[in-house]
């Protein structure tokens, strides 16, 4: 298990099986196994990670990373895993998000976007053979861009995308995704809170649950998350994986703000 700043720099924290167990009992919602560097590597999927979890997990377990096929997605849900999380297999073939939600149901194929702001002299961003495709054109980011936007990255914020992620999301629930992890590539790792703009206008622009990811650093930036955010969930590993707070902690917390929570 790492934890890095941008999907780099990556450093240790330990086992994450071990860590499962950890959350689970101190009753976190669910758990995101996200093998970060698998697309980039070409690595098949953790499927022993998946399964040596599953044995003593409870809690709903997503797993993302190196999803290429459908059969990738079922050997996952039969290793144990509730739900998929998909990115850069989705950027190369939208249309497998369809396929994937018509043969396993939408929900639990969850799109995974890692957006970056996008700047005037933003270089280095590639395009796709389905650019031409006319049901896809009105994701594609045209440059120089008229106002704030975000562009998405793939193989674990690696290459960059000349892809509008706030389309990309609409784009992805008519196709049959089931939900978001939207993961802000400015803040993750930061500390410094989520990117609010980033998870309000896509939560707002579409009708399925998003979970923010990337930049939480206090109990309060959950709280933002969420309630300036209008994320559904969120997200947070470095807080966690060290010990900074609990999961107890952050429950009780965002209910003492008014945030409905489990218990």
């Amino acid at each position: 298990m790492v934890k890095g700043v941008s999907f780099v720099n990556l450093r240790d924290a330990g086992d994450p099986v071990e860590n499962a167990i950890f959350y689970d009992q101190q009753g976190a919602d669910e758990l995101i196994f996200l093998d970060i560097t698998a697309s980039h590597e070409k690595r098949k999927i953790i499927l022993d990670v998946v399964e040596r979890t599953a044995e003593d997990v409870f809690m709903p377990v997503t797993v993302g990373g190196g999803i290429k096929t459908l059969d990738d997605i079922r050997d996952l849900l039969n290793a144990g895993c509730d739900k998929v999380s998909i990115n850069t297999t989705a950027v190369k073939d939208p249309y497998f998000i369809s396929r994937a939600a018509e043969r396993f149901g939408s929900q639990c194929i969850v799109v995974a976007i890692d957006a970056k702001r996008v700047a005037d002299n933003m270089t280095g961003a590639t395009g796709e053979d389905w650019f031409t495709d006319p049901g896809m054109k009105d994701v594609v980011l045209t440059m120089p861009v008229p106002g704030l936007s975000w562009a998405i990255s793939t193989h674990g914020g690696r290459t960059m995308k000349l892809i509008d992620a706030v389309k990309w999301a609409k784009k992805m629930e008519e196709l049959g995704a089931g939900e978001f992890m939207l993961t802000s590539m400015d803040k993750d790792g930061t500390k410094d809170g989520y990117d609010i703009e980033l998870t309000r206008t896509i939560s707002e622009g579409v009708s399925i649950p998003v979970i923010a990811s990337g930049g939480a650093g206090t109990l309060e930036h959950l709280y933002e998350g969420l309630a300036l955010g209008k994320a559904d969930a969120v997200l947070a590993a470095s807080i966690f994986h060290f010990r900074e707070f609990t999961v107890k902690e952050a429950k009780d917390y965002l209910s003492s703000k008014g945030i409905p929570i489990r218990p």
